[in-house]
């Protein structure tokens, strides 16, 4: 019974041993480099690019917004900025 547990023990600190070795052996840095841009390569491939009718849409999308949300701040803002005149009587209200 204690030589099968002693042989357990052996056999796990082996495998401990050989995973520690693989793990210290690292390719070599310019393997690793090449590995990684070809897999980033691979990777640029799989994306879908938008068309030109589609980024022109959302172009217009994006500057309609912006207009929008800027013609809201800027009545909210004057809205604010009259309230606080006609409250503290130092501003003239427009």
């Amino acid at each position: 019974m204690a030589d099968k547990k002693a042989e357990i023990k052996k056999t796990a600190s082996k495998k401990v041993d050989s995973k520690k070795a693989a793990k210290n052996k690292k390719p070599n840095v310019f393997r690793r480099l090449l590995k990684y841009l070809s897999s980033c390569k691979g990777e640029i491939k799989k994306i879908t690019w938008p068309t030109p009718a589609q980024t022109t849409k959302n172009f217009g999308i994006v500057i309609a917004v912006l207009v929008v949300m800027g013609l809201f701040i800027f009545g909210l803002d004057s809205g604010l900025y009259a309230i606080l005149g006609l409250i503290m009587g130092t501003g003239s209200a427009t």
